[in-house]
């Protein structure tokens, strides 16, 4: 069987590949955000969200804005929201703090802040391979599905 397989030889020596395959590659959180800017601002806003940094020259990459068109045949049709979005240092490996700043009704918020509620299904069970671009698609998801696609809107342009 040492024949048909060289690396069950105890003096065949393992392959870089070998090595790697064992091994978890993990991406510093710069280089993770800095492709998740680039991402967004290639982005066409088919899906329908967009995100990109709040300001120019934040060099941490911590501050973001997120918007999200309403998705069609619901309550929020035809309205675009903003959110103000927070990775702290421990993002990806934390989740991002999510704000909407235009007042939205919706099951997954505080009505009272805008903020998303940490028991959110996203947030409570995040994932380091979770993104922006996820975080704001399942909140267009969450707008299209039964418990909240119908729900009275606050009045348009309104914020928190």
């Amino acid at each position: 069987q040492a024949l048909l397989n060289p690396l069950r030889n105890s003096s065949a020596r393992p392959s870089r590949r070998d090595f790697l395959e064992g091994m978890a590659v993990v991406v510093p959180r710069n280089f993770r955000l800095l492709d998740e800017l680039e991402k967004g601002q290639k982005g066409d806003a088919t899906s329908g969200v967009s995100w990109g940094l709040e300001r120019g020259d934040d060099i941490m990459l911590m501050e973001w804005n997120g918007t999200i068109f309403g998705p069609l045949g619901t309550s929020y049709e035809n309205r675009i929201y903003s959110l103000s979005i927070l990775c702290g240092q421990g993002y990806p490996d934390a989740p991002p703090e999510v704000k909407f700043n235009s007042q939205i009704n919706i099951s997954c918020i505080d009505t009272a802040s805008g903020k998303l509620k940490p028991g959110w299904a996203m947030l409570s069970k995040w994932r380091r391979d979770y993104t922006l671009e996820n975080v704001l698609q399942q909140l267009r998801q969450e707008m299209a599905s039964g418990a909240n696609r119908k729900l009275p809107q606050p009045p348009e342009g309104a914020c928190y």
